[in-house]
């Protein structure tokens, strides 16, 4: 039996590394602090809130949607429905994409250019680490199904 037929992950990386970012980010803003000059009092918070509206509700779409298609809505838990409606006919990672923007959008609320640089650096360790352990996991059990969707729908945006 292949190895990612069973599960992806041993564990579920993906939230835990963006919380670590979050907090890297924090650190880095309090100890190395990128100024940042801006003349619009209220529109860097308007626009944050924004991104962490859209994040989760983007979060929360892909977790019904989930649910609702019966399969799992863990990362290290094998799936057992292919999963190409709702958030997942636009971007195959929705809840990866709106940790990120709850990071932008933390960043704009903070005027902290540092969340932008660690949502880089999230976004690029969870594709390495996660993602394509996840997307091989769904290869070994939907084959060709999974290469039509990825042909169609792009990993993030």
């Amino acid at each position: 039996m292949n190895a990612y037929r069973a599960k992806p992950l041993n564990f579920p990386w993906p939230p835990l590394l963006y919380g670590a970012a979050i907090l890297i980010a924090l650190a880095l803003g309090r100890l190395h602090p990128i100024g940042v000059v801006h003349s619009n009092g209220w529109a860097p918070w308007i626009a944050g809130s924004s991104f962490i509206v859209l994040a989760v509700s983007l979060d929360l779409w892909a977790v019904k949607t989930l649910i609702d298609r019966k399969t799992t809505v863990l990362p290290h838990r094998g799936s057992s429905h292919l999963v190409t409606c709702g958030p997942f006919r636009l971007t195959r990672n929705p809840i990866y994409l709106g940790y990120t923007f709850v990071m932008v959008g933390l960043g704009l609320i903070m005027l902290n250019p540092w969340f932008f640089i660690m949502a880089i650096v999230a976004t690029t360790i969870t594709t390495s680490f996660a993602v394509r352990y996840e997307e091989l996991h769904l290869h070994s059990r939907f084959g060709f199904e999974f290469e039509r969707y990825c042909r169609k729908t792009s990993r993030w945006l």
